[in-house]
């Protein structure tokens, strides 16, 4: 489970650096060959979308870490002795 977990974790990043690039360069080099209401719509469809992989990165990787304290805490519990 951690490793597909940590497998999207990865994908996630990645997408949020694609988008972002891909959204600068709407920004930058879209008014040479679209509308300005055009360039303006997709770069921040872009720009929102790697916020929302960026945000989706966080929160598995705080799960996830909660999720092997979680483990670890139920570890240590089995391994103390009973009173």
């Amino acid at each position: 489970m951690d490793e597909k977990i940590k497998t999207r974790i990865i994908l996630f990043y990645i997408g949020g650096i694609l988008n972002g690039m891909f959204g600068l360069y709407i920004v930058f080099e879209g008014p040479s060959f679209l509308q300005p209401d055009q360039v303006q719509m997709m770069s921040i469809v872009f720009l929102v979308f790697t916020i929302i992989n960026f945000y989706m990165a966080a929160f598995l990787k705080k799960k996830l870490q909660a999720h092997i304290a979680g483990a670890q805490k139920a570890k240590s519990d089995d391994r103390s002795p009973a009173s």
